[in-house]
């Protein structure tokens, strides 16, 4: 059966996708690592009060992996010195702490792989059918792996990511810049544009750059909060924005 995307997505020109809980099961991934990762510190570090759920929503989720880190340990009056992306993950800098929750998140990828999302697949495929470009913009450095190890990479001649971000000192999101660079890099403007996001500071990001659509993607965030942070548009899972052709 031929499939179309939904008809609240014509008139656009080009779709910019997020990546980790929009395209692929990864976020899960991230929130695991994360979990582990800072769980680990805090007991070292005898910090409290202890990192939950609602910590990752609001300081990490969507944005540049070092950014996350310093956001949160903010959050709990810790301060500790920038370091650089080189620093070995037993460093105790915010750059270190973040590659210390890299390794992490890597070791799961390589035990389990990822597989995308089949609704996820199925508005791919039915943008494909119209020809209409798509991009993916997402702050994860692992953007590349990911999309590799989920068979997806060939989609997309546009990946903007945090390695990206990083080379073109882009900010991290909610700033619009990657989002931005993506639909730059597209050749559209954003008017003329859709941003899927599940976070909270991407769809700011799409909002604060002017995108004329942009669809938040319910994978835990929650719909009240999503429609608070600007998103036009709510689904619980891509395979709402593709219909049946007859």
């Amino acid at each position: 059966m031929n499939r179309r995307p939904d008809p609240r997505l014509a008139g656009f020109d080009a779709v910019l996708f997020d990546l980790d809980g929009v395209l692929t099961p990864t976020a899960e991934v991230h929130m695991h690592a994360w979990q582990t990762m800072f769980d680990e510190l805090f007991a070292a570090w005898s910090i409290s009060p202890p990192y939950t759920d609602d910590d990752y929503y609001t300081y990490v989720d969507g944005k540049k992996r070092y950014d996350g880190v310093a956001g949160l340990l903010r959050s709990r009056d810790v301060e500790v010195p920038w370091g650089t992306p080189m620093d070995d993950p037993s460093e105790s800098t915010v750059c270190g702490i973040g590659n210390r929750k890299n390794d992490v998140f890597m070791r799961v990828l390589a035990r389990d792989g990822i597989a995308p999302y089949d609704g996820s697949l199925a508005l791919m495929a039915a943008l494909e059918a119209t020809q209409m470009p798509v991009a993916v913009v997402s702050s994860s450095k692992n953007a590349r792996p990911v999309l590799d190890a989920a068979g997806i990479r060939d989609r997309f001649r546009v990946v903007v990511d945090g390695v990206v971000a990083e080379e073109r000192h882009l900010p991290s999101k909610p700033a619009p810049d990657v989002f931005l660079e993506g639909a730059r890099e597209l050749g559209v403007v954003p008017a003329r544009t859709v941003v899927i996001e599940d976070a909270l500071a991407g769809v700011e990001a799409g909002v604060a750059g002017g995108f004329g659509l942009v669809i938040g993607v319910d994978r835990g965030a929650g719909h009240e909060a999503l429609l608070a942070a600007g998103a036009d548009l709510i689904v619980t899972d891509l395979i709402d924005l593709v219909e049946n052709a007859e």
